[in-house]
């Protein structure tokens, strides 16, 4: 038996080499790695000994030789493949191991030039997993350290099964898709590109998804935004709703106030600003006391005693913070059902495409993150908002594209007082938010309100002026615009169109 090793990732190579060797395998390999083995004292054939050709080009070319790809395709079944073997003088290669340069982790570098990022892109070793991968009857390929202790124990018994082998195979196939993916999409400056390649790792397998007869995965770097500080694995709904309220909280910095929000089946049913993160978690919890059992709770500063008491009255799924202090930590630790995440990086990435499935294909969109300053904003009502009920609008603003269409959000300068979300028309959604606030006993005098679309009539306009609202913010749009200010100037109302709609789906 012949293998060829020729790895970036060198983790466990030793160990398995080593291994091999003692198998009576035959080790070929290729620069930096032979060198590693020979440190190990292990005896590794050189490829050019095997080509008789050196490495050429500062070692772009190396293993493109018919001595090795002849090796890794030939057909051992097939008595024409091996008859042109021994006329050449050519040996079958069994076994490859090989990983490929860090592209990914290269152009993620700050300023990585393009010369620095081209060159880590592997020609090779990108042919020989191919070559192995397609001739998976006959040759095992190796990727990834994982799978090193079951294909040496299937080795030494004998036994390694056309299941094993098409596994690995597959796993070779996504290895280069995944590769070359990244390529394409540091490559190509197109945002939406002619082809989409889609290839993630699994990152965890989930219980079920949606519903327990439901299978699922999660696939990409998503748990590595947060460190889990306690409670059991995220489930499918969890990390959805972990998303919400994650990228919500995104829209508060730290630095202007103090902000928690929470979030129920991906919709926001609280959201507060304070002077403390004590403060604002009252603001939020205000809004609706029912909601947040079994939500998702976000906040944009560290977690400390008070607020983890407050936390600690009700039962949430989920908390997520930049930091806990300890003795935070330590209390909401006792609640062994209560997740705690640490948020390691935001989860916002403005340049990010946001992908959904459906029959047959994927929709794609660049992500919803313009702020209320880069929106052509003008009064369009003979009275401007004033300085109170523009903080207002700007607070419920970032707030109403968060939640699902149709979406209205009654709110003041620092704390949402209702929220409609998801109702087949936008009367219904205000009608929803006014109960919601009057359940909550939250009045709306002087409130404010926000849509995230345009209000196709001026009825919903006045049943927001008639629960209380004195200034709406809203896209604008509409053939009956004019309806709809005429409707505010009667009551005195101020509104704000944005030029801009936030519809979620």
């Amino acid at each position: 038996m012949r293998a060829l090793i020729s790895v970036y990732n060198k983790a466990g190579i030793v160990e398995l080499a080593r291994e091999l060797v003692g198998l009576g395998v035959e080790i070929i390999s290729t620069g930096n790695t032979q060198r590693l083995l020979a440190e190990a004292g292990l005896n590794a054939r050189a490829v050019s000994d095997v080509t008789g050709f050196p490495e050429i080009l500062d070692g772009r070319v190396k293993t493109l030789h018919p001595a090795i790809h002849a090796g890794l395709l030939a057909r051992r079944d097939l008595p024409t493949h091996m008859a042109q073997m021994d006329e050449h003088g050519l040996l079958p290669i069994d076994m490859l191991v090989v990983n490929l340069y860090p592209f990914r982790e290269t152009v993620a570098r700050p300023g990585v030039t393009l010369d620095e990022a081209i060159e880590q892109i592997d020609i090779g070793g990108v042919a020989l997993l191919r070559a192995a991968g397609k001739n998976y009857h006959h040759v095992l390929s190796l990727v990834d350290p994982v799978d090193y202790a079951e294909v040496l124990a299937g080795i030494r018994s004998g036994d390694l099964p056309e299941s094993l082998r098409r596994r690995l195979a597959a796993k070779t196939f996504a290895h280069t898709a995944a590769y070359d993916a990244a390529i394409g999409g540091y490559l190509g400056a197109e945002t939406l590109p002619e082809n989409l390649t889609v290839s993630m790792p699994l990152a965890q397998s989930l219980r079920y998804g949606e519903n327990p007869h439901q299978q699922a995965a999660l696939y990409g770097g998503f748990l590595g935004h947060f460190a889990q500080l306690h409670g059991k694995e995220l489930s499918y709904n969890n990390i959805i709703d972990t998303a919400a309220a994650q990228e919500l909280i995104e829209e508060f910095p730290a630095d202007e106030a103090a902000a928690v929000v929470i979030v129920k089946h991906t919709n926001p049913c609280g959201v507060g600003t304070g002077a403390t993160p004590l403060e604002a978690w009252e603001r939020a919890f205000a809004t609706d006391h029912d909601a947040p059992f079994g939500g998702i709770i976000a906040a944009n500063r560290s977690i400390d005693l008070e607020l983890a008491r407050a936390i600690d009255e009700i039962f949430s799924e989920i908390v997520i913070a930049p930091d806990f202090a300890p003795e935070a930590l330590e209390l909401l630790r006792k609640k062994k059902n209560r997740r705690l995440l640490k948020l390691l990086r935001p989860v916002t990435n403005p340049n990010e495409l946001l992908l959904r499935s459906v029959p047959g294909g994927l929709l794609a969109q660049v992500a919803d993150r313009s702020p209320l300053a880069g929106e052509d904003s003008r009064v369009v009502t003979q009275r401007a908002p004033s300085d109170e009920e523009w903080r207002a609008l700007r607070f419920a603003w970032r707030i109403v594209k968060h939640v699902k269409s149709n979406a209205i959000v009654y709110a003041g300068a620092d704390r949402t007082l209702g929220v409609g979300a998801g109702q087949m028309s936008r009367v219904d959604s205000s009608r929803l938010a006014v109960w919601k606030a009057q359940q909550a006993g939250l009045a709306l005098a002087g409130s404010v309100v926000a849509s995230d679309a345009l209000f196709p009539f001026a009825d919903g306009v006045e049943a927001a002026l008639a629960a209380g609202a004195t200034a709406i913010i809203q896209p604008g749009g509409s053939v009956r615009d004019a309806d709809v200010i005429a409707a505010a100037d009667a009551a005195g109302a101020a509104m704000v169109f944005t030029g801009r709609r936030h519809f979620r789906h």
